[in-house]
């Protein structure tokens, strides 16, 4: 039996990337997984049988995540195949890289309302369903402590903001035993960066030596630590920021 078996997790943007890599983790610790996603379903579904073919359980939720009544809706599907949450990982994101004098309003809140307003809410209506003792698992990132692209600033100011609330989740939410945390991971090989990541060798060796082990992060080297801190073994961690960038910030 897995570590996690008999707990249900949710993982927003889990069908890609970082989220992908939580979601076959947590199925592969015995964790029935929804996987979330916003459109890409074949996606999403990839995830569930990767899942499947490892022996584990998960299904799929497609919301798409910005518009008022998103958190509603992805709790109103989650309700139609699961009963109660175990663990949730808020990690559903949109990235922009615009310099200061170029963002618009609509980009800008666009960017706030997936990144900051999706996982407060996501959290708010799923604090009912979450079990005592549960765990609470936001993905920030190393660029809320680290002005290294500053066009990406928009993006990192949302990932701060995350990181608050995550410090004031974990007391509210403590009463109940469940532990609050954010993780940030650095620069991660995902389909995500690949335009930029993979576009020469001199991009991935730049991108490498950011990190003090010297290499490019992957979505298994974040999952691991989601893992640890929605274990029994991550019981007394909480309202804390793992620094997931492989020593970037160093």
């Amino acid at each position: 039996m897995g570590v996690l078996a008999g707990r249900t997790a949710l993982v927003t943007g889990g069908g890609r990337g970082i989220g992908r890599g939580i979601a076959e983790r947590l199925g592969r610790d015995g964790a029935r997984v929804a996987v979330h996603y916003g459109s890409n379903e074949a996606a999403a579904d990839e995830t569930v049988a990767a899942i499947e073919a490892s022996g584990g359980s998960a299904f799929t939720i497609g919301v798409e995540l910005g518009p008022p009544g998103d958190a509603q809706a992805l709790w109103e599907a989650f309700d139609r195949q699961a009963d109660g949450l175990d663990i949730l990982v808020n990690n559903a994101a949109i990235g922009t890289s615009q310099p200061f004098g170029a963002i618009d309003e609509r980009e800008y809140d666009r960017v706030f309302a997936v990144n900051v307003r999706a996982p407060h809410f996501i959290t708010k209506y799923g604090a009912s369903r979450l079990r005592d003792g549960g765990r609470v698992v936001n993905i920030s990132s190393g660029l809320a402590r680290n002005a290294v692209m500053p066009d990406k600033m928009a993006y990192a100011m949302t990932k701060s903001a995350l990181d608050v609330f995550t410090r004031d989740l974990s007391k509210v939410l403590g009463p109940r035993g469940i532990t609050v945390n954010s993780v940030a991971p650095g620069i991660i090989d995902t389909d995500v960066n690949a335009d930029w990541l993979r576009a020469d060798e001199a991009a991935w060796a730049g991108a490498a030596a950011l990190s003090a082990l010297g290499r490019v992060g992957t979505p298994a080297d974040v999952a691991d630590v989601v893992a640890f801190l929605v274990s029994d073994d991550g019981r007394w961690v909480t309202g804390a920021w793992l620094d997931a960038t492989g020593g970037s910030l160093t």
